[in-house]
């Protein structure tokens, strides 16, 4: 009998041994790690980190800090407390209390005070000229962070295309004044949270939202680099993503519901990129289905914004880092691989937080309607996108075109004459190239006339335009993302030439620099050039003219589009009294007649009509 009782307390001691660990639990972080007094997103859906969740509960000790509701994931791993910051909050340290049974633990949730007004986040417009910069392959201002830390892939390797060159925050802060002697007012910085997944460098598969990348930086360097970059007159774009996260997000271990992501890492639709099925009137709905809920790639599992918690997470997010950084504009990665009603929700309460703001989509299409029917207030939707800008890859077609020669400025003619499709055809991110298009150098095989031609027409035409870094230089990378996305030549102490320095770049660089430089100086100085209105005329013989218009100011652009010398015809434009005006060369200053205009091979002017 004693042996048997001994037994059973053996038994008891064992079972009370086996379960006390798990009436423990951790509470490791919350995110979004803050938040802001005043902010009209007062509603918070705070994603709570840990271990053993399941069946605590939450309280907050002050009723500005309002718990609303409380949701236990089944794995224990998070929990999601909604709370509403009251309008009258004092900025401070607010206790959030966790209990289970016997057990609790206390957390300070921090409110801010708002540094900045909402009206000084100023987004970008026509009047902007934007830089795009991907960190990696810019230049090197911290060696100290190459390395990557412990646990993450892709070291430091710059003979390799696809590791990483050691580009950071600082190597931008560097070279800010540089960017300010080309004229540009506005950087477009490519992803800069973590990202620890192989291939990395490129910043598009975070695993980290709230946190920049070790080797690109801290936190606090971003909110360094705007305030830099701001003191300058230069505003910084947010490049941010919705659609997808990297394979080696730690959400990848515990999903916290099972429809975080659409589908599993073994079993999921790959994305089509049929992106005309959302207006297909013929179309299946098998297709929009495998658009909206493939994966881009098997590397970035794609999120569900069906699920609310999801979309609140991307949402606050955007705004957390606009309110942190004070970024004055966001750049939406794959725009069109998302559902759509999410992202009407998620642009109208950015602008709604930011209304002086701007947010660009990328649609990667070259079809002016497909793109027309994103921009907000389409003709062609059933609803309200509120997407202020689109990106205009209509338009980088008919450059590609022209500069390869397969077509000629007729293209240009084609593509603007497609403007009533937009509701605002002036907020459209217009560009050559980006970081994943192949540079104009490259495609005009090294022809440094056709392509100061082509930024005469992205500079002096409607839209927002677009720079990548290096192209001032007429940098020429290669047909691979790698090449594509080469390193600045400068950028590191070991490099033979600083091409930062003026006074290193050769003839044909220089050449291109100045005419670049100095459109953007005359976009500036002449406000026509960049928001005037824009009457053109069909081409013949390969040369394009267009007038830009603003009160009783009035400009003359005339591009030739030919390998010889041209004299061009006006007779199109009699009505306009081009005959008898004096036309003054924007560049030189000098005063001609329209009879006297003659254009050098691939050349143009840029004549203001007195």
């Amino acid at each position: 009998m004693k042996e048997r009782t001994s037994f059973f307390f053996f038994l008891i001691i064992f079972f009370i041994a086996r379960t006390l660990p798990a009436q423990n639990f951790t509470v490791a972080k919350t995110e979004p790690p803050n938040w802001w007094a005043g902010m009209k997103w007062d509603r918070i859906d705070l994603m709570v980190y840990g271990e053993n969740l399941s069946g605590v509960t939450v309280e907050s000790d002050d009723d500005a800090l309002e718990i609303l509701k409380t949701d236990n994931t089944q794995n224990g791993k998070y929990i999601f407390v909604t709370v509403r910051i009251s309008p009258d909050i004092s900025p401070g340290n607010y206790k959030l209390i966790f209990e289970k049974n016997d057990l609790t633990v206390e957390k300070y949730f921090p409110v801010l005070a708002r540094t900045e007004k909402p009206e000084e986040h100023l987004g970008f417009n026509p009047h902007d000229v934007i830089y795009l910069i991907t960190p990696d392959r810019f230049a090197d201002g911290d060696t100290t962070n190459d390395r990557s830390p412990d646990g993450m892939p892709d070291q430091f390797d710059r003979s390799k295309e696809l590791s990483r060159h050691g580009g950071d925050i600082a190597g931008i802060i560097k070279h800010l004044d540089y960017l300010e002697s080309l004229g540009v007012t506005a950087l477009w910085i490519n992803p800069l949270t973590t990202n620890n997944t192989g291939i990395s460098y490129h910043g598009y598969a975070s695993t980290d939202f709230y946190g920049i990348d070790p080797r690109f930086g801290k936190n606090e360097d971003y909110r360094n680099l705007v305030s830099e970059a701001h003191k300058r007159g230069m505003k910084v774009i947010l490049d941010h993503v919705s659609n997808h996260i990297g394979l080696n997000h730690p959400w990848m271990k515990n999903l916290p519901y099972p429809d975080w992501i659409h589908g599993t890492v073994k079993n999921h639709m790959n994305a089509m990129h049929e992106k005309m099925s959302y207006f297909d009137t013929h179309g299946a709905n098998e297709v929009t289905v495998h658009l909206e809920q493939g994966w881009f790639v098997n590397e970035m599992p794609d999120l569900n914004q069906n699920n609310p918690h999801v979309a609140n997470y991307i949402i606050q997010n955007t705004l957390w880092w606009m309110e942190y950084a004070g970024a004055d504009g966001i750049r939406e990665d794959t725009y069109s691989y998302v559902n759509p009603f999410f992202l009407s929700n998620w642009a109208a309460n950015v602008l709604n937080e930011y209304p002086a703001s701007n947010i660009v989509g990328e649609v990667w299409s070259g079809v002016p309607a497909y793109l027309a029917a994103y921009q907000e207030k389409s003709k062609v939707r059933d609803f309200n996108t509120y997407l202020p800008c689109v990106t205009d890859f209509a338009l980088r077609d008919a450059f590609a075109a022209f500069l390869t020669g397969k077509d000629n400025l007729s293209r240009f003619y084609a593509v603007f004459s497609k403007d009533y499709l937009y509701e605002n055809p002036d907020n459209l991110l217009t560009f050559i190239d980006n970081h994943d298009l192949v540079r104009p150098m490259l495609l005009a095989d090294g022809d440094i006339d056709k392509v100061k031609l082509a930024y005469a027409i992205l500079l002096t035409s409607r839209g927002i335009p677009e720079i990548l870094y290096g192209d001032e230089i007429g940098m020429t990378g290669g047909k691979s993302d790698g090449k594509i996305r080469e390193d600045f030549p400068g950028g590191w102490a070991t490099d033979k030439t600083n091409k930062f320095n003026y006074d290193n770049l050769t003839p044909k660089e220089k050449d291109l620099f100045d005419t670049i430089r100095k459109l953007i100086e005359l976009r500036k100085r002449f406000p026509a050039l960049s928001s005037g209105k824009m009457t053109h005329f069909p081409v013949r013989n390969n040369v394009y003219y267009y007038i830009k218009s603003l009160g009783a100011k009035r400009y003359l652009v005339v591009l030739n589009g030919n390998n010889k010398r041209v004299i061009p015809n006006f007779d199109l434009l009699k009505n306009r009294m081009i005959e008898y005006a004096d036309l003054v060369d924007l560049f030189t200053m000098k005063k001609y007649k329209s009879s006297e205009i003659v254009l050098q091979p691939y050349g143009f002017k840029i004549l203001e009509i007195r």
